[in-house]
């Protein structure tokens, strides 16, 4: 049958831009758009971050390196403090950390300078990091029988920025996936704590004993201490779970929770194993975009919360 001429045919694809997957490419598509229009306004004060949940598996090394390279994108200078024995943070920013390299441990064992560790990371010059390595695992038993043992890296940072001509914007702070020592140094050293929350269940699970310690650690330690920052990560938004689990920490900690969240993502995953964070391995995938997201949303809280005090 012969077609009149002002018919349309329909074809397979006519729908295309109507599917999910198109869907998605143009929100990324936005977004990435949305970022490379993004201002953001660094302070002159250093922001010291400790990244911090005793429960593994939950994305915290990959937030601290990715967050720090995101940062020193923006063009925030940033040291990362691999407080980890497992010295991960290390190997996602390309910093050489064998056995017998000037780590973190000098520092809080043998009372080293910080700036006679510190290495640039090949990713930018913007990004610094203080390395760990294996030594590290017998800090903890060595710590107990050292003077202020719960003050060394909070002394060793101060000492490192005072002698500094431009300091860092940022300093975050790996911590191991425990509640000993290590992480009470961290604690006891920065103002900030940034809690990574896996979108899955038992993602409360132990919450409440890590902000209990942050309470010890106030009334104690350092009076400045708070949870400024939660982040959820591992999010699939296909799934129930993952939507309750959201639904439920926005809940609880309703200031304190970013508006980002970090997708469950294969580039992620796979950055480390190049010795790169997803920044420098795949900048335009979903969980680099996230990660440079959840970067301009801690700038800019922070400007905001130094306006709020100024007022």
């Amino acid at each position: 049958m012969k077609l009149p001429e002002d018919a349309a045919v329909q074809t397979p694809f006519d729908d295309e831009e109507d599917t999910p997957l198109a869907r998605e490419l143009a929100a990324l598509n936005a977004r990435r758009r949305a970022l490379e229009g993004a201002v953001v306004e660094l302070q002159d004060e250093t922001r010291i971050i400790t990244v911090s949940n005793q429960k593994g598996g939950v994305g915290k090394t990959t937030t601290a390196v990715n967050l720090a390279a995101s940062l020193a994108d923006l063009g925030a200078r940033v040291l990362v403090i691999d407080l980890d024995p497992q010295g991960n943070a290390s190997t996602a920013l390309s910093i050489p950390h064998s056995a017998d390299t000037p780590s973190v441990y000098d520092v809080l064992i043998d009372e080293f300078p910080m700036a006679d560790i510190v290495q640039t990371s090949p990713e930018s010059a913007n990004l610094t990091c203080a390395p760990s390595t294996i030594h590290l695992a017998g800090a903890e038993i060595e710590l107990v029988t050292q003077v202020a043992r719960e003050h060394r890296l909070k002394t060793a940072l101060e000492d490192y920025l005072e002698g500094l001509e431009e300091k860092p914007h940022f300093v975050i702070v790996d911590c191991p996936p425990s509640l000993g020592l290590l992480t009470i140094n961290a604690f006891t050293a920065a103002h900030e704590v940034l809690i990574p929350i896996q979108c899955e269940y038992y993602a409360l699970e132990g919450l409440s004993q890590l902000l209990g310690n942050v309470r010890m650690i106030q009334k104690h330690l350092n009076p400045v201490l708070h949870v400024s920052t939660i982040l959820l990560t591992m999010y699939d938004g296909r799934t129930r779970l993952a939507q309750q689990v959201a639904e439920e920490v926005r809940e609880h900690f309703a200031r304190e929770v970013l508006e980002t969240v970090i997708p469950r993502s294969v580039r992620v995953s796979e950055a480390p194993s190049f010795g790169q964070t997803v920044i420098a391995y795949d900048g335009q995938s979903a969980g680099a975009i996230a990660y440079r997201e959840a970067a301009v949303e801690i700038i800019q809280r922070g400007t905001l919360n130094t306006a709020e005090r100024a007022s």
